[in-house]
């Protein structure tokens, strides 16, 4: 079989949490970990695949918690993808969620301020909050792009091609198309982003000293029109448009849909 490929799942069919636990070593930590799953993952353990990743370990004369990101799957639904990639020749040599791709193509210091990422896909929104460098929190909701898609096809009248072209091409521009495909998507993209309202109000509840400062969009659907001016406007804070190839070397194409691209660009920075 093929080799060299790299897989990423979606985050709507895995299970991630930052937990908060007293510091422990390596060997402590590897005794503790399917007890600590047990609590937090909704898995049963006999269908569970687990990796963790410690976030932050204290030193030992340190009063504060260490943080350790577990993700949990069903060994099923690992066995569904290896099973399709398996049926044409291909072994993938690393498996991981995209959220993890879209950190490591983000490139997250201790000195950025506080960013939630939203990662904008065709079927899900997934919001990831970064504080001092370091992963808070992962979130998922099974609504996306396509959602948009399926509003302009119910309220312009649209069949699903045009309703996907008439989003690329007026988004939410008000001097196109007489500001009507806005219109049609605004109650859809409020239903999106009260999600998102909610997670930075989670935040700044566990963190009442801090604020979110800036808003990282990615995902296939970060580009839609006038995206970056509506959002802005409903969270109160600057916006930028993810571009994972910022970093990269060689001639970049340019139309090439960065965002939506960031996936790939983390599972090609990842190393063995």
């Amino acid at each position: 079989p093929r080799d060299g490929v790299r897989l990423s799942l979606p985050e709507t069919v895995v299970s991630s949490k930052v937990i908060s636990i007293p510091r422990l070593n390596d060997s402590e930590l590897a005794s503790a970990i399917s007890w600590q799953a047990e609590q937090h993952i909704p898995i049963p353990p006999e269908e569970l695949s687990l990796e963790y990743e410690v976030l932050y370990r204290p030193k030992k004369n340190e009063q504060a918690l260490m943080r350790v990101l577990l993700v949990g799957v069903r060994k099923q639904i690992i066995a569904q993808y290896l099973s399709v990639f398996s049926q044409i020749g291909i072994e993938p040599e690393h498996v991981e969620t995209q959220m993890l791709s879209v950190l490591r193509s983000l490139h997250f210091v201790p000195e950025d301020p506080t960013t939630l990422v939203v990662h904008f896909g065709a079927s899900s929104m997934n919001l990831l909050m970064m504080h001092q460098g370091e992963l808070q929190f992962v979130l998922s909701q099974l609504n996306g792009g396509q959602l948009l898609t399926k509003t302009l096809e119910q309220r312009v009248g649209l069949d699903a091609v045009q309703a996907e072209q008439y989003k690329r091409t007026y988004g939410l521009r008000t001097d196109q198309f007489e500001g009507k495909v806005g219109q049609a998507l605004l109650p859809a993209l409020q239903v999106l982003f009260a999600e998102v309202k909610k997670a930075i109000q989670f935040f700044v509840s566990q963190h009442p000293q801090a604020s979110v400062e800036r808003i990282v969009l990615s995902g296939g659907s970060a580009l839609l029109p006038d995206l970056v001016q509506y959002v802005a406007t409903e969270l109160g804070t600057e916006v930028l448009i993810a571009a994972p190839f910022a970093t990269a070397s060689g001639e970049i194409p340019e139309k090439i849909n960065q965002p939506g691209m960031i996936v790939c660009m983390g599972l090609l920075s990842q190393t063995k």
